[in-house]
């Protein structure tokens, strides 16, 4: 019979298809024409059948399916190690103001060369990526010669590519329009979260994602704190919600799943949603342990993902199988649960049906593309080899084999990496750059942490302008307290609801400076139906000059509304010492000799003063200049005076 001419032939090595039979073959080999499979079978067989242009010698080495990254951010390569062992919300708190800073088209090229790199020396031949620049990404990815589900991002305020939510839609959509048929790129649109878009925004992007039939990629129940909020907010489960906006009808990736109930198993197991699951960052979070056997139990299609290395910190999927495969006996205290076959079922086949390209990659079939790695097993690390258990061969893989072992990668036919030598990154030009973008963000990050004031612009995004105050406080009587509502009505004052206030004062010690205080108040305001509305202001401020004994002048350097709890303020600013105090307000607005002043009396009590309850006078006038401010110090004394006779 004569021979049929192909292009490569990898032979003698053992050869782990993870097909649907999950076949092994101890002296295997792997016919390649093109990006394709052509043939597997017994060395012997395929040397009779083929004519290769190109043989491998894979002798005492593993041929396996190219490993699938479920979900990541590759460009945040570049910000590796910047700010670790955080909360989830402080961490996004430091990133975020990070990217604004330094995020372009170039910064997401570089970022996306150095994780292609690690990812490619991993055996990683596809992954699902979600960021900014997104078309930036993928003229990467594909010159570069990976597989991977690319989504834009969309989220409901700007970024470092959109201004806001309609500009990212239109970006999304001339990005699917590039890329839609190519041979390595699958276009796809992230929503970052629930809770970064409204719920319009999310419906917007589930219909978008229909109308192109691209995949949908967004996390999903990361935090038991998200999960919390989504019940107290909407009275429903996180998968419950994206369902209500139509997330459930697309072709769904839904990353981390960390906090779902078994109900919410069903309704991703029906609607062939994929679920990426991240040990290293849950774990390194303490986001939690995600209920995979549980999810596999439910028939959902699970992945396993590095997610970003800001949040890792690598792109090492070798480390995160063994990772997934001992956390998830952990989680039920049953040490059978996700055994090692499995565990590599989900870092290939699993990975790739998650990521909705389970058809192209992630098993060594015939007709499949010639994504694969080949693995050295003779570390000492990875010996002996024992044979009596047909599938030992999964163990020494998932619980012995190290990322360094990969000799080899190809995806779609081309070799990437040969003997641990990468064929189409140039490694050390973007390690070079790499070093000039982390000195800039080292600059960037010293800035923002010389002052509070810094500090705070670089997490609301904006710089805030200063306002002045001059303040006159002094202590009253009872009686005193009880004449002032009287009194200041004869001046046309105009009453304000009555408020509770309980502050927080997070005291900024600085070298030299008087301290910074951050205000965090809970202010609750009775309305004119009688409900109370309850608010959380924040307040950055310090102390300018003290005139006289109770008369200071002071500045704010940013007041507006506290969009994350106090716990968040407290670890990111983490202050010198704390002040807490409790109070009832009363407050009137007037003009007295031209300055519009405001008034309040409030009634501290006796549990916060340690005594009886003590009553407080403030008379307050706001300026956009000291100067200004300072002009209106007469006025103050002179209105206390008339308020207190």
């Amino acid at each position: 019979m004569e021979k049929k001419a192909i292009d490569t032939l990898l032979f003698g090595g053992m050869v782990v298809a993870m097909n649907p039979t999950f076949d092994v073959i101890s002296d295997g080999a792997v016919a390649i024409t093109g990006s394709d499979i052509v043939d597997i079978g017994r060395t012997a067989d395929l040397q009779a059948r083929y004519t290769p242009s190109e043989t491998v010698d894979c002798t005492d080495q593993v041929i396996l399916p190219g490993l699938v990254n479920a979900h990541t951010h590759i460009p945040m390569t570049l910000l590796r190690g910047l700010n670790d062992d955080l909360r989830l919300d402080v961490w996004l708190g430091y990133l975020m103001a990070v990217e604004r800073q330094f995020v372009t088209a170039d910064f997401v090229r570089l970022g996306a060369k150095l994780a292609c790199a690690e990812m490619i020396q991993s055996g990683i031949t596809s992954f699902a990526d979600m960021y900014y620049f997104e078309d930036e990404i993928a003229q990467e990815t594909a010159a570069i010669g990976m597989r991977a589900l690319l989504g834009q991002t969309a989220i409901g305020f700007p970024t470092p590519d959109a201004a806001n939510h309609e500009e990212a839609l239109q970006l999304i959509r001339k990005f699917v329009a590039n890329w839609q048929g190519h041979e390595l790129i699958q276009p796809g649109l992230c929503p970052h979260a629930w809770y970064t878009s409204s719920p319009e925004q999310l419906a917007e992007c589930a219909a978008l994602a229909k109308e192109l039939d691209v995949p949908l990629h967004t996390h999903v129940a990361e935090t038991q704190f998200e999960v919390d909020n989504c019940h107290a907010q909407h009275g429903t489960t996180v998968t419950e919600w994206i369902d209500k906006q139509g997330l459930l009808e697309t072709k769904l990736l839904a990353a981390h799943c960390v906090h779902i109930n078994r109900h919410e198993m069903d309704m991703l197991a029906a609607a062939k949603a994929g679920i990426a699951h991240n040990p290293s960052s849950n774990l390194k979070l303490s986001s939690g342990i995600a209920p995979v056997a549980e999810m596999l139990e439910a028939g959902c299609q699970v992945g396993i993902g590095t997610d970003g290395t800001a949040s890792n910190n690598d792109l090492d999927m070798f480390e995160e199988m063994r990772l997934a495969a001992l956390v998830a006996k952990v989680k039920r205290n049953d040490p059978v649960d996700l055994p090692a076959k499995e565990a590599l079922t989900l870092a290939t086949i699993g990975g790739a049906k998650a990521i909705h390209l389970g058809h192209l990659t992630g098993s060594l079939e015939i007709g499949k593309r010639a994504d694969l790695l080949v693995l050295n097993m003779d570390g000492v690390h990875n010996w002996p080899h024992f044979h009596s258990n047909p599938e030992a061969i999964y163990s020494r893989i998932v619980y012995a084999a190290k990322s360094t072992d990969v000799a080899h990668t190809m995806c779609h036919g081309r070799w990437l990496m040969r003997d641990r030598q990468l064929l189409t990154v140039d490694l050390p030009q973007a390690q070079t750059d790499a070093v000039d973008v982390a000195r800039q963000i080292d600059q960037f990050v010293q800035w923002r942490e010389s002052s509070p004031e810094n500090k705070l612009a670089a997490l609301i995004g904006r710089e805030t302008p200063d306002t002045f105050e001059a303040q006159i406080r002094a202590k009253l009587t009872a009686g005193q307290a009880s004449t002032i509502p009287t009194t200041i009505s004869s001046l046309a004052a105009v009453p304000q609801p009555n408020i509770e206030h309980t502050d927080t004062y997070l005291i900024l010690e600085s070298d030299g400076d008087t301290a910074h205080q951050l205000r965090f108040r809970t202010e609750t305001r009775s309305n004119d139906t009688g409900t109370a509305e309850t608010q959380h202001i924040l307040t950055l401020l310090n102390q300018l000059d003290q005139i006289a004994a109770g008369l200071t002048l002071g500045q704010a350097h940013y007041h507006g509304t506290a969009d994350r709890p106090l716990r968040f303020y407290r670890e990111y600013f983490t202050p010198d010492r704390e002040i807490s105090r409790t109070k009832s307000r009363q407050q009137w607005h007037l003009s007295y000799n031209d300055v519009d002043l405001v008034v309040n009396v409030d009634t501290v009590p006796a549990a916060e003063s340690g005594e009886s309850a003590s009553y407080i006078l403030e008379i307050k006038a706001r300026a956009l200049s000291a100067a200004e401010a300072k002009a209106t110090v007469a006025v103050l004394q002179d209105l206390q005076q008339h308020l207190l006779g």
